[in-house]
């Protein structure tokens, strides 16, 4: 029996969708520095990653997470159900959504 050594032996690649979110109060349009961070430590943990493929970056920025009717986030379920995405990665699960285990 042959078996290929495991540096030729063909890896998933995950069509990844980043999820970035944080509730703000004050309202202004700028981006907030927390989502900022938040997209730097996902992209740093994709780089070290190599089958993961970035596909598209949801970000709900001054939406509160006690409820799921975040516009990025219901794209996002869309987008998994359609198959543009397989996998979601956020910093924590608290970003999906307060009440994460729903």
């Amino acid at each position: 029996m042959y078996t290929l050594p495991i540096s030729n032996q063909k890896t998933k690649t995950f069509k990844v969708g980043l999820y970035i979110r944080l509730s703000r109060e004050d309202g202004d349009k700028e981006e907030s520095s927390s989502v900022t961070n938040q997209r730097e430590i996902l992209k740093r943990f994709i780089n070290e990653n190599e089958n993961f493929f970035i596909v598209k970056e949801y970000v709900d920025d001054g939406w509160t997470g006690t409820n799921f009717n975040r516009p990025s986030f219901k794209e996002m379920i869309k987008d998994i159900e359609k198959g543009i995405i397989d996998t979601v990665i956020t910093k924590d699960l608290s970003r999906l959504g307060r009440d994460y285990i729903d």
